[in-house]
């Protein structure tokens, strides 16, 4: 069956920087999105970034935008997450998940619920 498998996380003074990684096996994925999304305390998994499908466009949440880059890897089957000038607000667990397949919506792209596989998370953690 599908697995996907965070590394990465971790504590990170503000400022600093930590790079996610997310290892994909048991499927075909070079037709599937794969993508960020993080949970805090108390709120709703938000979006992060995503890889889409083909060509791998990428697209951000405007949170992170300018400081989060996706990588994508498809002979690998790993999503990278590069995370530069981190800050409080982006302490969360960070899940890697892999979706919708061919052509889609950019809002599509960016919706949690069109996502069917999920790994575990890792926690990264910003102190100030």
């Amino acid at each position: 069956q599908v697995q996907l498998v965070e590394s990465g996380g971790g504590l990170v003074q503000a400022g600093g920087s930590l790079r996610l990684s997310c290892t994909a096996s048991g499927g075909t994925f070079s037709t599937t999105a794969m993508a960020w999304f993080r949970q805090s305390p108390g709120k709703e998994r938000e979006f992060v970034a995503v890889s889409s499908w083909g060509r791998g466009n990428a697209y951000y949440a405007d949170s992170v935008k300018g400081r989060f880059i996706i990588f994508r890897d498809n002979d690998k089957n790993t999503i990278d997450l590069q995370m530069d000038t981190l800050k409080p607000e982006d302490t969360a667990v960070y899940y890697c998940a892999a979706g919708p397949t061919g052509a889609v919506t950019v809002a599509t792209l960016m919706s949690v619920n069109r996502y069917q596989y999920w790994g575990q998370g890792t926690q990264v953690t910003v102190s100030s």
